[in-house]
């Protein structure tokens, strides 16, 4: 752990690590809704003669639904669709996504929210969804830690996950805080990208199918497979992060 914030400090050129906020991705970190949603992709676009596979949905995953949905008909057919002929096609995926059963909240989830919480820290959450009925989920289940204010949606940027703009968002929104501010929670190769890209301290967890190295290869600075392992790790992680900023400062004042 000493070694991994260290190298994260001296990478980006940081004085400090110092983390105000954690900013989850929703889908596959709090929810184990993946699946859910793999299946909802795979029948939406079958009725529009999209070919998505699980595996497409799996490697998609945080990016915003109409991005995905054009991307796949320039794919497939080689043509540009309209943000409006997209968002038609993404509606008969969420229909079919609220028609199946509601996925479970990951274990681990709510305590790793409670330690954030008596740490003084703030709870977002930054997803590739404008679904209003799973914002309406967040907060009827995570109301003690998040409100509506803390929430980046789909429709709070212009570019979406692989890009730094929705996690630079959740910073904003967390009290306009640095990069090193904060701490990025995500399971998905483009929302790892995006925290990256953004700066953030990047925590993967491995909740699906997908190989490690799909996200330790994105450049995520630590690796998991369950969030309760993180969650059992947290308070050594900002422990470490006062110290080995408190060290990287006396280095550079010595040199």
């Amino acid at each position: 752990m000493k070694e991994i914030i260290s190298k994260y400090l001296k990478d980006h050129g940081f004085g400090e690590f110092n983390p105000k906020a954690v900013l989850f991705d929703m889908d596959g970190v709090l929810y184990n809704s993946m699946p859910n949603h793999a299946v909802a992709w795979q029948e939406s676009m079958k009725q529009f003669d999209i070919h998505m596979t699980a595996a497409d949905a799996y490697a998609t995953e945080g990016a915003r639904g109409i991005d995905t949905i054009k991307m796949m008909v320039k794919k497939q057919k080689g043509i540009d669709i309209s943000l409006e002929e997209a968002q038609k096609m993404y509606d008969v995926k969420t229909d079919i996504f609220h028609a199946m059963p509601t996925a479970e909240i990951f274990p681990g989830v709510k305590e790793i929210m409670q330690k954030i919480k008596d740490a003084g820290m703030q709870v977002g959450v930054v997803t590739g969804s404008g679904q209003r009925p799973l914002i309406m989920r967040l907060l009827n289940d995570f109301g003690d830690f998040l409100d509506e204010e803390h929430i980046v949606t789909a429709y709070d940027v212009k570019r979406g996950k692989p890009n730094p703009d929705p996690y630079l968002m959740g910073l904003q929104k967390t009290g306009n805080l640095q990069p090193w501010e904060g701490i990025v929670v995500e399971n998905a190769p483009l929302g790892v990208r995006a925290g990256v890209a953004a700066n953030i301290f990047t925590v993967a967890i491995n909740s699906g199918p997908l190989p490690a190295n799909e996200l330790s290869d994105k450049g995520s600075n630590l690796l998991y497979h369950q969030m309760t392992e993180f969650c059992n790790d947290f308070e050594s992680l900002i422990e470490m992060a006062h110290q080995q900023s408190q060290i990287f400062k006396t280095t550079k004042t010595c040199k």
